[in-house]
């Protein structure tokens, strides 16, 4: 076989365009897992092997699950030219009721929803293109994509390129409908079938192959991403959710589009396959560190307020903080079941703590950060990426 035509080749269709027809996974010739890939495979099952071992042992891991998922809907949404912020997403779900939903928040709550309802099914539903038709049904079910077909693979050719560009000046263009439909039976059968081809690195061959059939109008960058984490918990890799690649691809957005092109072109695997392991693998430390800094400073405000609160309700208050890090008065007389005088005693000596601040009037329903939670989590950024990104984003959400 042409190394060239690894992972398939081109065509010209009778109107001239030119679109690129998959092989079926896994790729011929075969992966070398020796050398350079072997290396980076030891570095990332030992990273992920850590975190899933570490977060299997706290008492709560879903204390990071939920800051986790959410960071990873408003980054693998901000890769496809969304706007929106984690902070816009988690003041948005503390004060629905008093805020606008705009489209790139509709975007994020859709991906939050998606992913809620695949690990729901997951148990049940074997990582499959009925599970994927699903997710996508819910990544698009409102907003801009709601008009795209949500939940139908395509039934005309799609292309990627600039934004307002022809197929004939596209970037790629991926196989035709009956090539697609073929392709995605083959991609279907290998996830099934490929027991003898590490998990890592069958993960990265299947994120890649999805992205290079692309079998929606819209969402298959999101939806590709999303893939990866479901393969990690169906493979039990992963006992939670917690491995997002998004951040990562994010930094290193130009190389990760060119080193995609690159199987298709040049049926250059090996290079996308240590890309990805080192994603994994710098992720995987980064959560790490996440999840330790999360409880221990859940451990940690526990203890405090037992010894300095009379209120019963602010252990459970703290408890619920760590699940909704923007709160109200409103929200917290509501989900402590107190009235609405002791609610808002309870937040005023949490604020004389430090532990949140007054960020923002909503129709005078004021709205509360919980400081210390959201600065572990831009600290995980700023450890990815290189990034310091400072304290003022707190400060921007009273402009």
């Amino acid at each position: 076989m042409i190394l060239s035509q690894r992972a398939g080749h081109y065509a010209v269709s009778s109107d001239g365009v030119r679109a690129f027809h998959p092989n079926p996974l896994p790729p011929d010739p075969p992966i070398k897992t020796s050398g350079k890939i072997q290396v980076e495979l030891s570095s990332a099952d030992r990273a992920l092997a850590r975190l899933d071992g570490a977060t299997s042992i706290l008492p709560n891991p879903d204390l990071f699950v939920y800051a986790f998922i959410r960071q990873e809907a408003v980054l693998s949404s901000q890769i496809e030219g969304t706007q929106a912020s984690l902070e816009d997403v988690l003041v948005f779900e503390a004060a629905a009721d008093d805020l606008q939903r705009t489209d790139d928040l509709t975007e994020i709550v859709n991906y939050l929803t998606a992913m809620r309802w695949g690990l729901d099914q997951l148990p049940k539903l074997p990582v499959s293109l009925r599970l994927i038709k699903g997710l996508h049904e819910r990544l698009l079910a409102e907003g801009r994509g709601a008009e795209r077909a949500p939940g139908q693979f395509r039934t005309n050719q799609n292309w990627i390129g600039p934004p307002g560009c022809t197929i004939q000046d596209a970037t790629y263009v991926p196989p035709p409908v009956p090539h697609m439909e073929t392709a995605l039976k083959q991609w279907e059968l290998f996830i099934h079938k490929a027991s003898d081809i590490p998990p890592l690195i069958k993960c990265a061959l299947a994120h890649a192959q999805f992205e290079t059939i692309h079998p929606f109008w819209d969402g298959n960058g999101r939806l590709g991403r999303m893939i990866v984490t479901f393969l990690l918990c169906s493979e039990e890799i992963l006992s939670q959710p917690l491995l997002y690649l998004s951040l990562y691809f994010k930094q290193h957005r130009e190389e990760y589009y060119h080193l995609l092109q690159e199987t298709r072109d040049h049926g250059n695997w090996e290079d996308w396959i240590i890309f990805f392991l080192r994603g994994v693998t710098a992720t995987s430390k980064s959560a790490l560190q996440s999840a330790r800094k999360i409880t221990n400073l859940h451990e940690k405000l526990r203890s405090e307020f037992t010894n300095i609160s009379r209120s019963a309700k602010m252990i459970p208050l703290i408890d619920k903080l760590f699940a909704q890090p923007y709160i109200t008065v409103r929200y917290v007389e509501d989900m402590m079941n107190v009235s609405y005088p002791t609610a808002n005693t309870l937040v005023q000596n949490l604020e004389r703590e430090g532990i949140v601040a007054s960020i923002r009037d909503v129709e005078r329903n004021r709205i509360y950060a919980f400081r210390p939670y959201l600065d572990i989590l831009h600290e995980t950024s700023a450890e990815l990426t290189g990034v310091i990104q400072g304290e003022d984003y707190l400060a921007s959400e009273t402009d």
